[in-house]
């Protein structure tokens, strides 16, 4: 069946700061309390995408969420007006009305996790909201996402849109960012690999740094997307590297097609894995990175795995990775080497400048949401959504109207933020075509 591979990115906010929000994501802690630029982190985001359409992807956008989230700190006790709610969050606990106002959601690939419908039981695609449940800036995330993803994959003959799991430890779902998929063809049925920081009954688990993802929210989300039983695998990330900072699966790896690339400290028992991905799909490929070419810390710091593996023409790919990967000697020279080997078929680097994103502590791949869809799906997607030349304009102009180009924690209490943020999304759901998706428009 014809099919491609769609790539939702999601939209920088208006409010995206360095509050280090995120224990375990090293580049979020390295980097709080510095000065933000939202509005240099979203044209970086649209460059991106931009680029990636004119060179023959299928490119669409997933817009930010309100900020601050006033629901949330209602729920956390602070009343009044909506900004005396923000004064006294910011009076009493600055750093609840700093995760209320994350612009995380921008890391779409933790947004949902996502079964083509080659790969469902009843023939539809199917999308998992992420609970989030590890942070608090993140958690509250959910509810929003749904109603996001239900206005863009409307039409429930061809998408199924669940919500998140139950937000409780046992089965803490961070989406994508914790899930690959391996088939030679789009189309065609392929191997779902879901990859678990922790077995919520016991066994190996970090000891520094928390493991987001359990085994039993895997499986409950293979069940919900109707995955075929014979095609899911299940795998444990390394304990070891979520301690050096590897908080998702795709810090360490990324699959496109029958291709899985990783570092080689990735899994736990890495050569069972790939055992077994080889038996379920003959022709499977791993391109493994070697420590003593590339460490943990050094793809930690580069984000060389959080990179975009993408397929050209003939079997070619392309890897689409963030400028410092680029800066780095070391990565450089391994993914010079890589590209010039024949035995492989990654022959491509696309290097795109994404620092503001990187600084808090998400690359391409965390940017991205992959959705396989056939020609009669792609056509029941929203079209408000679809990156071309005229959303492209007019979402940089959105840009240059609304976002600030200076941010700290401390301008979160701005009354004005509050206002600006509204305004700028309730033009951007008519931009988008998407109807009241946020609260303050319900």
């Amino acid at each position: 069946m014809n099919a491609r591979e769609v790539n939702f990115d999601g939209l920088v906010g208006l409010t995206h700061h360095y509050a280090g929000l995120s224990f375990g994501n090293e580049a979020s802690t390295k980097h709080r309390f510095q000065v933000s630029n939202p509005k240099l982190a979203a044209k970086q985001g649209l460059l991106k995408m931009k680029a990636l359409a004119d060179m023959g992807f299928a490119q669409a956008v997933i817009p930010p969420q309100e900020r601050p989230n006033i629901g949330l700190l209602r729920q956390l006790g602070f009343d009044g007006t909506d900004q005396q709610v923000v004064e006294k969050a910011w009076k009493l606990a600055p750093e609840l009305l700093s995760a209320a106002s994350s612009a995380s959601s921008m890391w779409v690939a933790n947004a949902a996790t996502v079964c083509p419908s080659a790969d469902a039981l009843d023939g539809r695609v199917h999308l998992t909201v992420a609970n989030l449940n590890n942070k608090l800036h993140r958690a509250s995330e959910a509810v929003t996402t749904e109603r996001v993803l239900k206005a863009i994959f409307s039409d429930t003959g061809c998408f199924s849109v669940h919500e998140a799991l139950p937000q409780v430890a046992m089965l803490g779902d961070e989406g994508a960012a914790n899930h690959n998929r391996l088939s030679h063809i789009y189309g065609e049925p392929g191997i779902q690999l879901f990859v678990y920081g922790r077995n919520a009954g016991g066994g190996q688990a970090p000891e520094r740094y928390p493991a987001r993802q359990t085994l039993q929210a895997s499986q409950a989300v293979a069940r919900l997307n109707q995955v075929r039983p014979d095609q899911v695998v299940f795998a444990q990330q390394n304990p070891a590297v979520i301690d050096k900072g590897v908080f998702h699966n795709d810090v360490i790896a990324v699959t496109n097609r029958q291709v899985l690339f990783a570092h080689e400290a990735a899994f736990v028992n890495q050569a069972g894995l790939y055992q077994t991905l080889a038996q379920k799909l003959p022709g499977f490929q791993a391109i493994e990175v070697p420590e003593n070419r590339v460490s943990v810390a050094d793809a930690v710091e580069t984000y060389l795995f959080n990179s975009q593996l993408l397929s050209l023409e003939q079997g070619d790919m392309m890897l689409v990775l963030p400028q410092e990967s680029r800066e780095h000697a070391g990565v450089w020279r391994y993914l010079t080497e890589l590209v010039e080997s024949p035995d492989n078929p990654i022959n491509a680097l696309k290097v795109f400048d994404l620092r503001e994103s990187m600084a808090n502590g998400g690359g391409p791949a965390c940017l991205r949401l992959r959705v396989v869809l056939t020609e009669a799906e792609r056509a029941a997607v929203n079209p408000g959504v679809m990156m071309n030349d005229a959303l492209f304009t007019t979402l940089n102009q959105w840009v240059d109207k609304y976002y600030r180009d200076r941010l700290t924690q401390n301008d979160l209490v701005d009354p004005q933020l509050l206002r600006e943020g509204r305004e700028a999304l309730d033009e951007l759901t008519q931009v988008l075509k998407l109807g009241a998706v946020y609260p303050f428009q319900r």
